[in-house]
C-alpha cells in the first residue's frame, strides 16, 4: 500500500506494562511502521532498553519513556510484571499505570496523533475523546475468549460473574468444543470479583475500554479465529479489525552467547525450551512437578521460569538431587531472556507454554511442537483452540478441580509431540507444519496488515 502524506498516520500506543502485552504492541507498531506510519511508543523509562532492539524502524518508531509512579506495596523501581515477585502485585502496578493518566494526557494534548491503541487502561477512549484522538482496543487476548467473556451480554450480570457463569458458553457463541474447567471457571470467577488497579473490578475495567472505544483489534487471523471474530462483530456492533496471527519479524540483535553456546551442544530439534512468560509464578511444588516432569522425559531442557514466591534463588526453588541428576542436559534459569532468538535455534524440538499471545506467534511461525500448560483466562481459550479445534499441539492433564499438573502428565504431553512414531503426534505434527506454512506466506501476511491499515484510516476518517 503506497504512503501519501495524505493518508500517513501517527498511532500513539500504550500498552499494559506486561512484556506479553509491550512485545506484540511492538510488533503491530514494526508492522505499520514499515508502510510509513508514525509510531509514539509510551514505554517505561527503565524497560526501554529491553525493547530497543525489536525496533526495526527507529526513525519511525519513536519510543516516550514514561515515569512510572511508586505505590505503597511495590518494590522500589518496580514497572513491569517482570519487577514484582508476585501476581497479587499487578493490580499496583496497574494503580501506578492508572496515576500516568496526567502525563499521557499532557503529552497527548501536544502531540495529538490520529489513533490510540491501548488495553488495560480504560480511561483512554473517554480521555481521546476530549482531545479528538480515535482510541483503538489492541488486544493480545484471543478473540475466542472475548467472545466467551467480554460481550455485552456477559456484562448484564453485573461487575461480575459466578463460576456457574463460566462454565456455559454466552448465547450464540460459535463453538461447542470450547469449554472451561472446573477450576478455570473458578479462576476466571475469581478473577472477575477482583479489585485491580484503582479500585476498579478487573473485568468492569475490560468492558469499559470495549464499549467506549472506537474500534476493537486483534492480533488474530480469520485462519486462526474466523467464526469467534464474526461473532464479535455482531456483538459489540462496531469495527473489528485483524492485524494476522503470524510473527515473522526478526530483532535486530543475536542471541546472547551463553545461550547459543549450550543450544548449539544437542541435536536439532532435540531440546525442551519451557517459558510460561512474565506473569506466572507457579507454586514451589508445582515449580518442581514441572522440573521433574522434564527430568523424566530424558532429553535436554532450557526453563526459563519465574521463580516461586518467597524463594530468592534458582538452586532454593530445585527438588532436591536434581542438578546432580540432570547434570549439563537441564538449565533452569530465573530471569529474562531472548525468547524468539531461542525459538529461532535449531536445536529446540518443544516448547511448553502458557499460550500468551506473543509466545503463540512467535512459536506458531517456528518448527518447534507445542505443549500447552495454560495459566489464566487467555490461555485456558487459546489452548482449547490449538489442542481441540486446531489440534496443533497438546495440553498438559490437569485435575479437573485444582488444576494441579504431575510430573508424568507433563513428560506424557512431551513424548506425544517429540516421539516420531506416536499416532496423536504425527497428526499433530503434520498439523503443525500446516499451519505454519499458512501463517509464513507473505501474500496472506502483506493482505492483513494492508486491510488493517485501510480500516484503521477508515476509522480515523
Amino acid at each position: 500500500m503506497a504512503v501519501t502524506s495524505s493518508s500517513r498516520m501517527h498511532i500513539a500506543v500504550y500498552p499494559w506494562f506486561a512484556f506479553g502485552h509491550l512485545i506484540p504492541y511492538l510488533q503491530i507498531s514494526n508492522k505499520l511502521a514499515k508502510k510509513g506510519h508514525r509510531i509514539s511508543f509510551f514505554i517505561p523509562s527503565k524497560t526501554l532498553p529491553k525493547l530497543q532492539p525489536f525496533n526495526l524502524f527507529p526513525h519511525l518508531i519513536t519510543f516516550l519513556p514514561i515515569t512510572v509512579p511508586h505505590v505503597d506495596g511495590l518494590p522500589l523501581g518496580a514497572e513491569t510484571t517482570t519487577d514484582v515477585p508476585h501476581s497479587s502485585q499487578f493490580s499496583l502496578i496497574m494503580t501506578a499505570m492508572d496515576h500516568t493518566r496526567p502525563e499521557i494526557e499532557h503529552i497527548l494534548q501536544d502531540m495529538r496523533p490520529h489513533a490510540i491503541f491501548f488495553d488495560f487502561v480504560f480511561w483512554m477512549p473517554k480521555l481521546a475523546r476530549r482531545l479528538g484522538i480515535k482510541s483503538i482496543y489492541y488486544s493480545v487476548i484471543s478473540a475466542t475468549t472475548f467472545g466467551y467473556i467480554y460481550v455485552p451480554s456477559r456484562q448484564l450480570c453485573g461487575d461480575y460473574l459466578s463460576e456457574a457463569d463460566f462454565m456455559q458458553p454466552p448465547p450464540g457463541y460459535p463453538s461447542s468444543t470450547i469449554k472451561l474447567h472446573a477450576h478455570e471457571a473458578r479462576f476466571c470467577a475469581s478473577m472477575s470479583r477482583t479489585r485491580f488497579g484503582s479500585d476498579v473490578f478487573f473485568f468492569r475495567r475490560h468492558f469499559t475500554g470495549l464499549q467506549e472505544c472506537d474500534a476493537i483489534a486483534f492480533k488474530s487471523s480469520r485462519e486462526i479465529e474466523g467464526p469467534y471474530v464474526d461473532y464479535l462483530i455482531s456483538e459489540f456492533k462496531k469495527p473489528v479489525l485483524l492485524s494476522g496471527s503470524e510473527d515473522t519479524q526478526q530483532p535486530t540483535t543475536t542471541l546472547e552467547e551463553r545461550w547459543a553456546k549450550w543450544l548449539s551442544g544437542f541435536n536439532t530439534g532435540s531440546v525442551i525450551y519451557c517459558a510460561l512468560g512474565s506473569e506466572c509464578t507457579l507454586p514451589k511444588d508445582q515449580f518442581q512437578e514441572l522440573l521433574l516432569g522434564l527430568e523424566l522425559s530424558n532429553m535436554p531442557f532450557l526453563s526459563a521460569l519465574k521463580l516461586p514466591h518467597g524463594v530468592e534463588t534458582v538452586e532454593a526453588a530445585l527438588p532436591e538431587g536434581f542438578e546432580q541428576r540432570v547434570g549439563g542436559r537441564g538449565v533452569v534459569y530465573g530471569g529474562w531472556v531472548q525468547q524468539q532468538l531461542i525459538l529461532e535455534h535449531p536445536s529446540i524440538g518443544c516448547f511448553i507454554t502458557h499460550c500468551g499471545s506473543g509466545s503463540l506467534s512467535e512459536a506458531l511461525v517456528r518448527k518447534c511442537q507445542l505443549v500447552m500448560l495454560p495459566h489464566i483466562s487467555d490461555h485456558f481459550f487459546r489452548a482449547r483452540t490449538l489442542s481441540s479445534v486446531l489440534k496443533v499441539g497438546v495440553e498438559v492433564e490437569r485435575g479437573e478441580e485444582d488444576g494441579y499438573f504431575t510430573r508424568e502428565s507433563v513428560c506424557k504431553a512431551v513424548k506425544i509431540v517429540m516421539d516420531e512414531e506416536d499416532e496423536t503426534g504425527k497428526e499433530i505434527r503434520e498439523n503443525r507444519a500446516k499451519i505454519r506454512e499458512l501463517l509464513l506466506d507473505k501474500d496472506l501476511e502483506e493482505s492483513y496488515i494492508n486491510n488493517f491499515i485501510q480500516s484503521l484510516q477508515a476509522v480515523i476518517a
